[in-house]
């Protein structure tokens, strides 16, 4: 009896203690949540580099403070704040010999004064930005950037993610290897699109005086105006084809020298006074040029 009291004890004691390892690392890998507040004047500088994968998605306020909120497994990243006057420094750093993505990611969510100039990196995750004005600097590798009534000088770069850029004002640059971008009910005065094979969609109104470039190698470059725009277009292809379906709007250019282009396929024409630059270029791909309706 005593031998069978003692098998049944010690057979308890290894299940308790098998169930305890077996919740550690469950509990190592749970993500945990911090959220630090910064007082601030003027307008802030936010920098911000995730060097691991993650979302970051910022949003403003009327307040002169910026909030920092971070989700994470503690001993899989190390985050590190810092506050240098009105400028906030953040870093996200992998401490984990795991390959497993989910374990290596750190997400922000951040609130930031409306009056704020934004430096953001990552990897893979989505950043994105609504409601701020300031210059903005963007970089992501594999991740998608969505931009909503942001406004400033924007600089955008990726590897294979995409832009969304939607009622954005004042200046834009976007550079990419595969990604593609759409910039819709614009405001901006001047845009740089450029893309090896991704697609380029401009749907929008040609603010008078504004410089419009747009090219990609092997994509689709697609722009589409209202009949009260008026701008010089210039289309380039070397071996791709431009599809004017907007010909009864166009009117020979008075403007720019009819110069060709040595083996590029060259078109030009005016709507209305042809007060704004708009030129489409491409290696192989498709240029469209339409009207809305």
């Amino acid at each position: 009896m005593y031998d069978n009291l003692k098998h049944t004890v010690l057979l308890g004691t290894l299940s308790a203690g098998l169930l305890f390892c077996a919740t550690i690392p469950v509990l190592a890998t749970t993500p945990e949540h911090q959220e630090r507040h910064f007082n601030v004047k003027g307008h802030p500088v936010v920098v911000l580099q995730n060097i691991v994968n993650g979302r970051i998605e910022v949003k403003s306020s009327k307040n002169s403070e910026i909030i920092v909120g971070s989700t994470a497994v503690a001993d899989k990243v190390a985050i590190d704040i810092e506050q240098v006057g009105d400028r906030i420094d953040i870093s996200a750093t992998s401490l984990a010999t795991s390959s497993d993505p989910h374990e290596v990611e750190a997400n922000f969510q951040l609130t930031v004064p409306e009056q704020t100039e934004l430096q953001l990196r990552t990897q893979t995750g989505l950043i994105y930005v609504e409601q701020v004005n300031g210059d903005m600097k963007l970089q992501s590798v594999a991740g998608d950037i969505h931009l909503k009534e942001v406004s400033g000088y924007i600089i955008v770069k990726t590897t294979s993610g995409s832009l969304v850029c939607t009622q954005c004002g004042g200046k834009l640059e976007f550079n990419s290897i595969s990604g593609g971008a759409q910039v819709l009910q614009p405001a901006l005065t001047g845009i740089n699109l450029m893309t090896v094979t991704g697609n380029i969609l401009y749907d929008g109104d040609f603010i008078r005086t504004g410089v419009y470039s747009m090219n990609s190698g092997r994509g689709l470059v697609e722009v589409r105006f209202s009949g009260n725009d008026s701008f010089d277009l210039t289309t380039k292809s070397l071996s791709g084809t431009v599809d004017n379906q907007a010909t009864q709007f166009l009117k020979p250019d008075s403007h720019t020298s009819r110069k060709e282009i040595r083996n590029y396929q060259k078109h030009q024409g005016t709507v209305g006074q042809g007060l704004a630059k708009v030129e489409l270029s491409s290696y192989s791909g498709t240029i469209r040029i339409l009207k809305r309706d």
